[in-house]
């Protein structure tokens, strides 16, 4: 089969996380013996970031960790009838432009004999709903939703049962525990400071608790503005800025812990959907910490896999639990690998989006028709 997918960029992790799933699922795709085309627009911000931070060399971990993997950029001539020629799966991810949705769109309800998804990994829908009403998605067959909560919105805007759940997952070859043991010290949290809209759960989940416990806490990401850094000055955190995701394993292989602390939109508003580091942690082997979010698909086995905590007092508990008890930290190691291995890893999505294609493909395709714009 030939497969399609638009993306932001491939090549580039700067604050776009997708990347990180996008790349395990199209290298089991391909080693599946699938034909793989990756497009992605000129200028992307996220790879314009990357090489104004790092240059080139800012994306040697990426080459290096996925050599089967390469991206097209198009532009202003962009000819979708030859980007699709052939194709017998498009997907389309939600950080594209509306024209060029619009575009492949319009190129399936022609006649193109290819299936056309469109994959949505954000909280857009419930918190810029006008943004994703913004698309024109009348010619598309599905949806990928990376969360029930969110397939549940398209449910409402009129897919029903053509809106399927996909979520992120752990691409295991990359992500796993290190071959041999090194010695581990402090807390770790990789994450983008973003908007702010978690300022005050880092500090009360994280920052707090690690000072509290007399952990070292070591940080990774980008976005931080001025009062950000103070922040982390004030607690005595290093702030390490950003850390190509293909070097994630290694950094984890040096820490004794790790912390997820979910976005409020994913506490709030769609509840039930992790990040995807939650399950690149576990894949690699280091305990986790997690602040409040409701388990609401059972994707884990909390208190098994890694430890809930409902205020910061309590992270500083388990954090001090994992430091002086090493059958406790072994227990979640084990736990969280065997939860990933058997569920969540990227080979079982790759498998999961086959059976989505098939069970599309085993229907009358439906009437092209517009997202309902009814109130979220």
């Amino acid at each position: 089969m030939k497969i399609v997918y638009f993306t932001h960029s491939l090549a580039s992790c700067w604050n776009h996380g997708n990347a990180h799933f996008l790349r395990g699922v199209l290298r089991d795709l391909i080693r599946r013996g699938h034909q793989v085309e990756v497009l992605e627009p000129q200028g992307a911000w996220s790879l314009q970031n990357l090489l104004a931070d790092h240059g080139e060399a800012g994306l040697e971990p990426y080459r290096a960790a996925y050599p089967e993997l390469s991206s097209t950029e198009f532009g202003s001539d962009f000819d979708p009838d030859r980007a699709l020629d052939g194709a017998d799966l498009v997907i389309m991810h939600e950080w594209n432009e509306p024209s060029l949705v619009a575009e492949i769109g319009k190129a399936r309800a022609r006649g193109g004999r290819f299936t056309l998804l469109f994959h949505d990994t954000h909280h857009r829908a419930v918190s810029d709903p006008d943004a994703i009403r913004a698309f024109d998605l009348s010619g598309y067959d599905g949806v990928l939703a990376f969360g029930e909560t969110l397939a549940e919105v398209y449910r409402r805007w009129g897919w029903e049962n053509r809106v399927f759940v996909w979520h992120e997952a752990a691409d295991v070859e990359l992500f796993h525990p290190p071959a041999a043991e090194q010695a581990r010290e402090g807390l770790v949290w990789i994450g983008n400071w973003g908007d702010g809209e978690r300022t005050g759960e880092l500090e009360q989940f994280l920052m707090a608790p690690a000072k509290a416990a007399g952990l070292s806490l070591d940080i990774f990401g980008v976005r931080y503005p001025p009062e950000a850094l103070a922040m982390l000055e004030r607690y005595g955190v290093r702030y390490r800025g950003w850390l190509a995701n293909a070097r994630a394993p290694e950094v984890f292989a040096r820490h004794l812990a790790t912390v997820h602390v979910p976005r409020r939109f994913y506490v709030t508003t769609l509840p039930g959907i992790p990040t995807i580091r939650v399950f690149e942690a576990l894949a690699c082997g280091i305990p986790l910490v997690s602040a409040p979010w409701s388990d609401s698909e059972n994707l884990f086995r909390p208190g098994q896999d890694f430890l809930f905590a409902r205020d910061g007092a309590e992270v500083e508990r388990h954090l001090r639990a994992i430091q002086n008890d090493p059958d406790l930290r072994e227990s979640l190691v084990r736990s969280g690998l065997e939860t990933i291995r058997a569920r969540h890893t990227c080979a079982h999505r790759a498998e999961e989006l086959l059976g989505f294609v098939a069970q599309l493909n085993k229907t009358a395709r439906p009437a092209a028709q517009q997202l309902i714009t009814e109130t979220v």
